[in-house]
């Protein structure tokens, strides 16, 4: 079981992750809409494992990833895109980044990306 750090912008995304994560049994231990809350929320829970969604308002995911990976180099997150910005998934991992899953999020998927990290 991972404690784990939702951020998504788009409340339902969250939601669904949620929901696929709680039924694996991991712990959602912070939600946040924008990279900056993330970093915040990063720096409070010290989670396991982060979900990371790309486009975001006010920071963007891939600032975000480097700037958690910035002050904490061991840091685990999974890039969330939709479909098309691979361009950006590519600069999330050269960011740091571990994995990436594309939207619309695909139950088994998110539990191997996640199981995999982990180990």
């Amino acid at each position: 079981m991972a404690r784990i750090l939702i951020v998504d912008d788009a409340k339902f995304m969250r939601m669904t992750l949620s929901n696929i994560l709680m039924k694996a049994q991991h712990e959602i231990v912070g939600e946040a809409e924008n990279g900056k809350q993330a970093v915040e929320l990063y720096r409070e829970c010290l989670p396991d494992l982060v979900t990371m969604d790309i486009t975001m308002p006010e920071m963007s995911g891939l600032e975000a990833v480097k700037e958690i990976k910035r002050e904490f180099p061991h840091a685990k997150i999974i890039m969330c895109s939709a479909m098309g910005q691979q361009k950006m998934v590519v600069e999330a991992i050269e960011a740091g980044a571990k994995d990436f899953i594309v939207k619309p999020f695909d139950e088994v998927r998110v539990s191997e990306a996640i199981n995999r990290i982990l180990l």
